[in-house]
């Protein structure tokens, strides 16, 4: 969108900086110093200014108690800021700042009408940040970097309410943004209005999790001053989090969460319930457990229909074993970023829900750095001329790639048939086969049963000649009909059999120090470098795609399903990178009830699958399977 945005300093000031090493500045101003494309860590950690701030809202009102919501930054920069130095912003927005809510998720053991049955299960801790607890500070202030972190609306000392992704909480570090540029209002702890002087009103935003999926909200809306955001682990589409394709499905090790669950947690603001009960209570409502259906309540958490608005660069980090943010969050925003020709890079990692900086620390803050210079300083660090995509497609095994998908990704359809096969060839004749949905067994448990057994189905090709890398959205199609039950849901799985070491979602430490900045008391600048762990496994679901059969048509509608009728399917499985090596089968497995992730319906639905009239797609890198 913007191919010359790392241009934007002036030319003679570029030829100042080159010429000297400093940014151009009056006689006695302190300046930033670069040496070899890169700003120097010339100033002090331990000297710095830290700072709070309550910035107002301006028309943002969400705890409707007649005021603007407030939102409070906590601020550190350098000493020199106070002497005329001007410096950019990283920014950190969370509502986690504070420790969550111990919260009840919702029982997902329902009657045959959707309507739960009594239980009752624990919030788990979800990934929590403490204010300057992480690297920010000690690698990138000594460059020449504020930092800032703002505890959003309904959080902390917060006002306002939580309302997990509504505009309200896009709207809260968006004003803190403003406020660094001059258009918004700051108060310090004694309400006296303060002004961001120090500030070049260039913005880069950061974040795992939550803390990823504010910067897209808050690109989303264009706002001036917002330079480049560093989504990690981060949601595009908040539907997609709690439900997929018509279906109500949990993030992977929260089964039961949902929207208002989470609100619930994160209300950690004073009087939160006096002030918001009945704001959560308005979310429980507009959820809909029931049906699933999209509707306008989701679409207002939904960035993708503002992605035209993206005026930052993005370098987006994600995991292809996430199964908390699953990868379509990552993969559906990066296709719309594409599409509009946002400047961009992506990291995908085999690890789960996880900072780059435990995996492969050096390098990231090597790229991190080049990012921020590049589009904070206006430096020409070479980032933008590196390879657009790193890839691990193993455990430690990395590789730059021209973008993703990989270049070279072609569709390429794979047929079931009788006798359990999966190839090249179609098979219409294949006879029709049943299985009875069940809620006891998980979907590993399934996968591990041999020969036939009557909870699924399985087609497997034979043995493969050579490997196959598959880099993309996979979908499946499938004729099938439902009787006897009440289930919903069609689940895919698309695994690899084969045993190999593969990565089990841990990290473990290599034992080695590294220190990557400045240490203050109480936070060395140093860190114990990780690696992931392994495990030899007999097979890997490589990835999962779920359908409620009463929204094959359109996800804002839920249609009756007719008893033995036959109805054609299709869905996608989450996107990913996968490698499927020589001497391994690659199989489609077809479940009703995801134990660990769907609603859980009486048992005894009967589904009856046409494998001559079903179909598996995937996107094979060089376009073909050998």
């Amino acid at each position: 969108m913007h191919p010359r945005r790392a241009l934007s300093v002036p030319l003679a000031a570029l030829l100042v900086a080159t010429l000297t090493g400093t940014v151009p500045a009056a006689a006695d101003t302190p300046a930033v110093t670069i040496e070899n494309g890169a700003t120097q860590p010339v100033f002090s950690r331990a000297d710095a200014i830290l700072q709070t701030v309550f910035v107002e809202v301006e028309g943002t009102d969400s705890d409707h108690d007649g005021a603007n919501d407030r939102v409070a930054v906590d601020i550190l920069r350098p000493k020199e800021t106070d002497q005329g130095l001007k410096v950019p912003v990283i920014m950190e927005a969370s509502p986690y700042y504070a420790p969550g809510n111990d919260v009840p998720n919702h029982p997902v053991d329902v009657d045959e009408n959707g309507v739960p049955l009594p239980a009752l299960t624990a919030l788990s801790a979800k990934l929590d940040a403490g204010p300057f607890d992480g690297y920010y500070d000690n690698y990138f202030l000594p460059r020449g970097y504020a930092i800032a972190l703002v505890e959003n609306v309904g959080s902390a000392r917060a006002t306002g309410c939580p309302t997990s992704g509504g505009r309200n909480e896009t709207a809260g570090p968006k004003a803190a943004i403003d406020w660094l540029n001059g258009r918004a209002k700051g108060f310090d702890t004694a309400g006296n209005p303060v002004e961001a002087t120090w500030s070049t009103g260039k913005v880069g935003m950061i974040g795992v999790s939550y803390n990823g999926t504010l910067p897209n909200a808050v690109a989303a809306t264009g706002v001036e001053g917002l330079e480049t955001i560093v989504p990690i682990a981060s949601i595009s589409s908040w539907y997609d989090y709690y439900r997929a394709n018509g279906g109500v499905v949990a993030p992977g090790g929260f089964q039961g969460e949902d929207l208002d669950v989470l609100a619930k947690y994160v209300l950690t603001r004073q009087n939160g319930q006096e002030a918001c009960g009945a704001v959560i209570d308005g979310i429980t409502a507009a959820q809909d457990r029931i049906t699933g259906d999209y509707s306008r309540f989701w679409d207002e958490r939904n960035y993708l229909n503002d992605v035209r608005k993206v005026k930052a660069s993005v370098f987006l980090v994600h995991g292809l074993n996430d199964w908390n943010v699953k990868t379509k969050q990552f993969a559906q925003w990066w296709y719309a970023l594409s599409k509009r020709h946002v400047p961009r890079k992506i990291w995908l990692h085999q690890g789960t829900h996880m900072s780059p900086f435990n995996l492969r620390t050096a390098e990231w803050l090597r790229q991190l750095h080049g990012w921020f210079d590049q589009w904070l300083y206006g430096i020409d660090s070479g980032i933008m001329r590196e390879p657009q995509a790193d890839v691990e497609i193993g455990p430690g095994q990395w590789a730059q790639h021209a973008s993703w998908p990989l270049p070279g990704a072609t569709t390429v359809p794979l047929y079931p048939g009788a006798g359990s096969s999966l190839g090249l060839v179609p098979r219409p004749r294949s006879a029709p086969e049943t299985f009875v949905d069940q809620k006891a067994r998980t979907a590993e448990q399934l996968v591990e049963a041999t020969g036939a057994d009557p909870n699924r189905l399985a087609y497997t090709t034979g043995p493969l000649p050579a490997d196959v890398r598959i880099s993309g959205t996979p979908t499946v199609s499938v004729r099938a009909s439902f009787k006897d039950g009440s289930s919903p849901y069609l689940t895919a799985l698309l695994v690899d059999y084969g045993t190999d070491v593969r990565a089990n979602g841990t990290l473990v430490s290599t034992g080695q120090s590294y220190c990557y900045g400045q240490g203050v008391p109480g936070d060395t600048g140093c860190t114990t470098l990780r690696t992931l762990g392994t495990a030899t496994t007999p097979y890997k679901i490589v990835t999962r795609g779920w359908l409620d059969v009463r929204n094959r048509h359109r996800l804002d509608r839920s249609e009756p399903v007719r008893a033995g009728k036959d109805y054609s399917l299709t869905w996608d499985f989450q996107p990913t990178d996968y490698l499927f090596k020589k001497g391994h089968r690659l199989g489609l497995v077809i479940i009703s009830t995801d134990y660990d992730y769907t609603l859980r319906y009486p048992p005894g639905t009967k589904i009856t699958v046409s494998p001559g009239k079903s179909s598996l797609r995937l996107p094979v890198v060089l376009g073909r399977l050998p």
